[in-house]
Protein backbone atom coordinates (compact mmCIF):
# COMPACT_ATOMS: atom_id res chain seq x y z
CA UNK A 1 0.00 0.00 0.00
CA UNK A 2 1.46 3.35 -1.09
CA UNK A 3 1.49 5.97 1.65
CA UNK A 4 1.66 9.74 1.36
CA UNK A 5 2.74 11.08 4.75
CA UNK A 6 0.58 14.18 5.04
CA UNK A 7 2.10 15.45 8.28
CA UNK A 8 5.60 15.28 9.71
CA UNK A 9 8.25 17.67 11.01
CA UNK A 10 11.93 18.08 10.25
CA UNK A 11 13.98 19.62 13.06
CA UNK A 12 17.46 20.49 11.88
CA UNK A 13 19.66 22.11 14.55
CA UNK A 14 21.71 23.78 11.79
CA UNK A 15 18.81 26.21 11.41
CA UNK A 16 17.23 28.57 13.97
CA UNK A 17 14.96 27.04 16.61
CA UNK A 18 12.82 29.09 18.98
CA UNK A 19 11.47 27.93 22.33
CA UNK A 20 7.68 27.66 22.40
CA UNK A 21 6.07 27.65 25.85
CA UNK A 22 9.47 26.70 27.24
CA UNK A 23 9.89 23.76 24.85
CA UNK A 24 12.77 23.24 22.43
CA UNK A 25 12.63 19.95 20.51
CA UNK A 26 15.51 17.55 19.90
CA UNK A 27 16.84 17.22 16.38
CA UNK A 28 15.11 15.11 13.74
CA UNK A 29 16.79 15.65 10.39
CA UNK A 30 15.70 14.64 6.90
CA UNK A 31 18.10 11.72 7.13
CA UNK A 32 16.57 10.67 10.47
CA UNK A 33 13.13 10.75 8.86
CA UNK A 34 14.20 8.70 5.84
CA UNK A 35 15.69 6.04 8.09
CA UNK A 36 12.62 5.95 10.34
CA UNK A 37 10.12 5.37 7.51
CA UNK A 38 12.23 3.35 5.07
CA UNK A 39 10.13 0.19 5.51
CA UNK A 40 6.67 1.80 5.61
CA UNK A 41 5.94 2.24 1.90
CA UNK A 42 6.01 6.04 2.02
CA UNK A 43 6.37 7.58 -1.45
CA UNK A 44 5.98 11.27 -0.60
CA UNK A 45 4.75 13.64 2.03
CA UNK A 46 4.28 17.08 3.51
CA UNK A 47 6.82 18.75 5.80
CA UNK A 48 4.95 20.87 8.34
CA UNK A 49 6.60 23.91 9.90
CA UNK A 50 6.42 23.79 13.68
CA UNK A 51 5.90 26.56 16.20
CA UNK A 52 9.55 26.19 17.21
CA UNK A 53 10.67 27.21 13.70
CA UNK A 54 8.74 30.49 13.80
CA UNK A 55 9.11 32.12 10.35
CA UNK A 56 12.34 30.44 9.22
CA UNK A 57 12.00 29.10 5.68
CA UNK A 58 15.57 28.00 5.02
CA UNK A 59 15.25 24.78 7.01
CA UNK A 60 12.17 23.91 4.94
CA UNK A 61 13.84 24.61 1.61
CA UNK A 62 16.84 22.53 2.68
CA UNK A 63 14.59 19.62 3.72
CA UNK A 64 12.62 19.70 0.48
CA UNK A 65 15.84 19.68 -1.50
CA UNK A 66 17.03 16.56 0.35
CA UNK A 67 13.74 14.62 0.27
CA UNK A 68 12.93 15.36 -3.37
CA UNK A 69 10.08 16.30 -5.68
CA UNK A 70 7.41 14.09 -4.09
CA UNK A 71 7.58 16.16 -0.90
CA UNK A 72 5.77 19.43 -0.27
CA UNK A 73 6.19 22.22 2.26
CA UNK A 74 3.71 23.83 4.65
CA UNK A 75 5.26 27.05 5.91
CA UNK A 76 4.74 29.55 8.70
CA UNK A 77 4.38 32.74 6.66
CA UNK A 78 4.33 36.25 8.16
CA UNK A 79 1.79 38.53 6.56
CA UNK A 80 4.49 41.01 5.49
CA UNK A 81 6.64 38.53 3.55
CA UNK A 82 7.84 40.03 0.26
CA UNK A 83 6.50 38.97 -3.13
CA UNK A 84 9.99 37.94 -4.20
CA UNK A 85 10.30 35.61 -1.21
CA UNK A 86 6.84 34.18 -1.80
CA UNK A 87 7.74 33.51 -5.42
CA UNK A 88 10.88 31.68 -4.28
CA UNK A 89 8.90 29.53 -1.87
CA UNK A 90 6.19 28.80 -4.41
CA UNK A 91 8.78 27.52 -6.89
CA UNK A 92 10.22 25.18 -4.25
CA UNK A 93 7.21 22.87 -3.69
CA UNK A 94 5.80 24.91 -0.83
CA UNK A 95 2.04 24.91 -1.29
CA UNK A 96 0.39 25.88 2.00
CA UNK A 97 0.49 28.20 4.99
CA UNK A 98 0.07 26.93 8.54
CA UNK A 99 -1.62 28.67 11.43
CA UNK A 100 -0.84 27.22 14.84
CA UNK A 101 -3.90 28.34 16.76
CA UNK A 102 -3.19 26.01 19.66
CA UNK A 103 0.42 26.86 20.56
CA UNK A 104 1.20 30.05 18.65
CA UNK A 105 4.47 30.52 16.77
CA UNK A 106 2.73 31.44 13.52
CA UNK A 107 0.97 34.51 12.14
CA UNK A 108 -1.81 35.92 14.35
CA UNK A 109 -5.43 34.82 14.11
CA UNK A 110 -6.56 38.29 13.05
CA UNK A 111 -4.50 37.93 9.87
CA UNK A 112 -5.72 34.44 9.01
CA UNK A 113 -8.42 35.43 6.51
CA UNK A 114 -6.39 38.07 4.70
CA UNK A 115 -3.25 35.95 4.39
CA UNK A 116 -5.06 32.74 3.49
CA UNK A 117 -7.02 34.43 0.72
CA UNK A 118 -4.02 36.28 -0.64
CA UNK A 119 -1.94 33.10 -0.86
CA UNK A 120 -4.81 31.16 -2.39
CA UNK A 121 -5.58 33.84 -4.98
CA UNK A 122 -1.95 34.39 -6.00
CA UNK A 123 -0.48 30.90 -5.74
CA UNK A 124 -3.30 28.40 -5.14
CA UNK A 125 -2.02 27.66 -1.63
CA UNK A 126 -4.34 26.19 0.97
CA UNK A 127 -4.30 26.76 4.74
CA UNK A 128 -3.53 24.19 7.43
CA UNK A 129 -4.79 24.66 10.98
CA UNK A 130 -3.45 23.26 14.22
CA UNK A 131 -6.58 23.91 16.20
CA UNK A 132 -8.49 22.20 18.98
CA UNK A 133 -11.91 21.18 17.67
CA UNK A 134 -13.39 22.50 20.90
CA UNK A 135 -12.54 25.99 19.54
CA UNK A 136 -14.06 25.47 16.09
CA UNK A 137 -17.50 26.78 17.04
CA UNK A 138 -16.09 30.14 18.06
CA UNK A 139 -14.03 30.32 14.87
CA UNK A 140 -16.85 29.43 12.48
CA UNK A 141 -17.44 32.91 11.04
CA UNK A 142 -13.69 33.28 10.41
CA UNK A 143 -13.22 29.85 8.85
CA UNK A 144 -16.16 30.39 6.52
CA UNK A 145 -14.07 33.11 4.86
CA UNK A 146 -11.14 30.80 4.02
CA UNK A 147 -11.25 29.15 0.57
CA UNK A 148 -9.45 25.88 1.40
CA UNK A 149 -8.18 24.49 4.68
CA UNK A 150 -7.35 21.33 6.59
CA UNK A 151 -7.44 20.47 10.30
CA UNK A 152 -4.60 18.63 12.07
CA UNK A 153 -4.75 15.59 14.36
CA UNK A 154 -8.47 14.76 14.05
CA UNK A 155 -9.19 17.98 15.91
CA UNK A 156 -7.68 16.65 19.16
CA UNK A 157 -10.76 16.85 21.42
CA UNK A 158 -13.86 14.71 21.83
CA UNK A 159 -15.79 17.76 23.00
CA UNK A 160 -15.52 19.40 19.56
CA UNK A 161 -16.29 16.45 17.31
CA UNK A 162 -19.69 17.76 16.22
CA UNK A 163 -18.00 20.84 14.76
CA UNK A 164 -15.30 18.68 13.18
CA UNK A 165 -17.93 16.58 11.45
CA UNK A 166 -19.60 19.76 10.21
CA UNK A 167 -16.42 20.82 8.44
CA UNK A 168 -15.83 17.32 7.02
CA UNK A 169 -19.27 17.57 5.41
CA UNK A 170 -18.25 20.93 3.95
CA UNK A 171 -15.27 19.30 2.20
CA UNK A 172 -12.50 20.23 4.64
CA UNK A 173 -9.56 17.83 4.81
CA UNK A 174 -8.90 16.29 8.22
CA UNK A 175 -5.57 14.74 9.09
CA UNK A 176 -5.60 11.24 10.59
CA UNK A 177 -2.48 12.02 12.57
CA UNK A 178 -1.26 12.28 16.14
CA UNK A 179 -3.25 9.39 17.61
CA UNK A 180 -1.23 9.88 20.80
CA UNK A 181 -2.53 13.44 21.09
CA UNK A 182 -6.29 12.86 20.98
CA UNK A 183 -8.63 12.14 23.90
CA UNK A 184 -10.83 9.63 22.06
CA UNK A 185 -10.68 6.39 20.09
CA UNK A 186 -9.30 7.55 16.71
CA UNK A 187 -10.79 4.69 14.69
CA UNK A 188 -14.38 5.41 15.71
CA UNK A 189 -13.96 9.07 14.79
CA UNK A 190 -12.24 8.23 11.51
CA UNK A 191 -15.08 5.89 10.56
CA UNK A 192 -17.59 8.65 11.22
CA UNK A 193 -15.61 11.16 9.16
CA UNK A 194 -15.23 8.66 6.33
CA UNK A 195 -18.98 8.01 6.30
CA UNK A 196 -19.60 11.76 6.03
CA UNK A 197 -16.94 12.46 3.40
CA UNK A 198 -14.69 9.69 2.00
CA UNK A 199 -12.39 12.35 0.52
CA UNK A 200 -11.62 14.04 3.84
CA UNK A 201 -9.16 11.86 5.78
CA UNK A 202 -5.40 12.06 5.15
CA UNK A 203 -2.99 9.86 7.08
CA UNK A 204 0.28 11.20 8.45
CA UNK A 205 2.95 9.87 10.79
CA UNK A 206 3.30 13.09 12.82
CA UNK A 207 6.97 12.20 13.24
CA UNK A 208 8.87 12.84 15.43
CA UNK A 209 5.70 13.27 17.54
CA UNK A 210 7.01 16.28 19.46
CA UNK A 211 5.22 16.75 22.79
CA UNK A 212 2.77 13.90 22.07
CA UNK A 213 1.86 11.68 25.02
CA UNK A 214 2.29 8.61 22.81
CA UNK A 215 4.59 8.66 19.77
CA UNK A 216 3.81 7.26 16.33
CA UNK A 217 4.61 3.59 15.72
CA UNK A 218 3.68 1.06 13.05
CA UNK A 219 0.78 0.12 15.33
CA UNK A 220 -0.96 3.25 14.07
CA UNK A 221 -0.74 1.93 10.53
CA UNK A 222 -2.02 -1.45 11.65
CA UNK A 223 -5.03 0.17 13.34
CA UNK A 224 -6.11 1.63 10.02
CA UNK A 225 -5.36 -1.54 8.06
CA UNK A 226 -7.38 -3.63 10.51
CA UNK A 227 -10.43 -1.36 10.41
CA UNK A 228 -10.77 -0.12 6.83
CA UNK A 229 -11.17 -1.93 3.52
CA UNK A 230 -8.46 -1.86 0.84
CA UNK A 231 -10.29 0.83 -1.13
CA UNK A 232 -10.81 2.92 2.00
CA UNK A 233 -7.14 2.56 2.87
CA UNK A 234 -6.12 3.77 -0.59
CA UNK A 235 -8.02 6.99 0.01
CA UNK A 236 -6.81 7.52 3.57
CA UNK A 237 -3.18 6.55 2.98
CA UNK A 238 -2.64 8.07 -0.45
CA UNK A 239 -5.33 9.35 -2.78
CA UNK A 240 -6.90 12.11 -0.65
CA UNK A 241 -3.55 13.61 0.28
CA UNK A 242 -1.92 13.44 -3.14
CA UNK A 243 -4.93 15.24 -4.58
CA UNK A 244 -4.71 17.87 -1.84
CA UNK A 245 -1.02 18.64 -2.26
CA UNK A 246 -0.19 17.98 -5.90
CA UNK A 247 -2.95 20.08 -7.43
CA UNK A 248 -1.69 23.22 -5.72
Amino acid sequence: MKIFDSHFHIINPKFPLVENNGYLPPGFTSENYQKKVMDLGIVGGAIISGSFQKFDQEYLLDSLNILGENYFGVANIPIGLSINELERLNKSNICAVRFNLKRGGSERLENLVELSNRLFDNYGWHTELYVDSNDLKGLKTILEQIPKFSIDHLGLSKAGLTELYYWAEKGVKIKATGFGRVDFNPIGVMKKIYSINPNSLMFGTDLPSTRAKVHFTVRDLKLIKDNFSDNEQKQIFYENAIEWYKKN
